[in-house]
């Protein structure tokens, strides 16, 4: 198993945000590492090269935008095999219900550690979508699209630790929690629960939304 126990370390930044590209990026991995993190989950194979360097193991996605389906993440082969040849360890694909481009995830997952020999994080929104992926060889399973997809909307401002609770007691493979998890104490509710990891991004490496959140909520108007 590549990815230890401990806290994950999103590292992204969208196009528009004056953070984004591979230098900002593995900067934020070199912090994050030198923080305690214990993996890194980033986009794109540019920003997967560049965080590879913080010497951690690299969670790599895909995002492939389409007009025609809603997954975007890792949605194809293709997708999945540029982010480990830029230094992926793990792939993470969207693994819920969901119309996707590429083929069937189950397909996917297979091909991912047959041919490219990386291991499998999939992402999901359900308590059933979470038994398939482990039963179609997921080596992890995590929480990220709750609250993301139309049978889990609206989105709650709180973590699916239900959900999260609810996998621990049935799977085998280990259970990463994902989504929403802001504060210290909701991550150490997430490892109370059972999780073996937990994925934190926009509070540790989105200055902007950091800032936006201490004027909304502490500036006076």
């Amino acid at each position: 198993m590549t990815l230890p126990k401990g806290l994950i370390v999103s590292c992204q930044a969208r196009a528009d945000n004056p953070l984004h590209g591979p230098q900002f990026m593995g900067a934020m991995a070199l912090a994050a590492r030198d923080g305690g993190a214990v993996a890194i989950r980033a986009n794109g194979a540019a920003d997967v090269a560049a965080v590879a360097k913080a010497g951690l193991p690299v969670i790599g996605i895909n995002k492939v935008f389409s007009d025609r389906y809603p997954v975007y993440i890792t949605p194809d082969f293709a997708s999945a095999a540029a982010i480990v040849e830029a230094g992926a360890a793990i792939v993470a694909l969207d693994c819920t219900e969901r119309a996707r481009a590429g083929g069937h995830p189950s397909v996917l997952i297979r091909r991912i550690k047959d041919e490219l020999g990386a291991e499998v994080f999939a992402d999901i929104s359900t308590f059933d979508e979470g038994i398939k992926a482990a039963d179609w060889g997921a080596d992890y399973v995590a929480t990220t699209l709750s609250g993301y997809t139309e049978a889990t909307m609206p989105k709650p401002d709180e973590p699916d630790l239900r959900l999260l609770g609810a996998l621990t007691a049935r799977l085998a493979v280990p259970v990463v929690a994902e989504g929403r998890f802001n504060t210290p104490d909701l991550v150490r509710q997430a490892f109370t629960a059972g999780a073996h990891a937990v994925v934190v991004g926009t509070m540790i490496t989105n200055p902007r939304e950091i800032t936006r959140s201490f004027v909304q909520q502490g500036v006076p108007r």
